[in-house]
């Protein structure tokens, strides 16, 4: 079966909508979260990144950017954890006390006082994503939400929400990563010496 080629106004619709919401965005949630991702680099803290789905891809790759492309130097990168990496432990613990703990369970072995959580959802309302906002209260993690749609219960939870108030998942995962690309920049270029 084959399809006409579309138009190209249905591709500049979607660009013109993403960038409408940047925009018109409030950016200073992401300015509060450059400063905590900032501090926890200087102090060698961690910074926890999770989601579902494709924001668990984006929890991956943004994981990546922090340990290596702020610093370019071996060594020198911010400690980053993406919660969605590892596919033996989300399944054993997804089997053994439920998927809505994978997150939860290994912010309470892996995090400290003082480390920072980024959870990534379009809806805000994933089961998993809002356990892991209430362990890192209990862990006294700060926590941030970047979301999409009308934020859900995430917007409350989180310390800081960095909502979009688009009703799109594409256009709000993209935003997840243009948000850690902004701050992967601003941290590269305000790198310590010693980093």
């Amino acid at each position: 079966m084959s399809i006409n080629l579309p138009d190209k106004s249905y591709f500049t619709g979607y660009a013109e909508r993403l960038s409408e919401v940047l925009k018109t965005s409030d950016w200073s949630g992401v300015s509060l979260l450059a400063k905590d991702m900032h501090d926890a680099w200087l102090n060698k803290r961690q910074v926890f990144f999770c989601g579902n789905g494709g924001s668990a891809g984006n929890a991956i790759h943004l994981a990546n950017d922090f340990i290596y492309g702020i610093a370019k130097r071996t060594g020198g990168g911010l400690r980053a954890v993406a919660l969605s990496a590892n596919s033996a432990v989300m399944t054993c613990l997804a089997n053994d006390v439920g998927y809505d703990h994978i997150y939860s369970e290994q912010l309470a072995v892996l995090a400290n006082e003082g480390d920072v959580l980024v959870a990534l959802s379009g809806s805000g309302n994933s089961p998993n994503i809002i356990e892991a906002l209430d362990c890192a209260k209990v862990k006294k993690i700060k926590s941030y939400a970047i979301l999409g749609y009308a934020g859900g219960k995430a917007k409350n939870k989180a310390d800081v929400a960095i909502h979009f108030p688009v009703h799109d998942m594409q256009i709000a995962e993209d935003l997840q990563l243009i948000v850690g690309h902004m701050l992967m920049q601003f941290l590269y270029e305000n790198r310590p010496a010693e980093h």
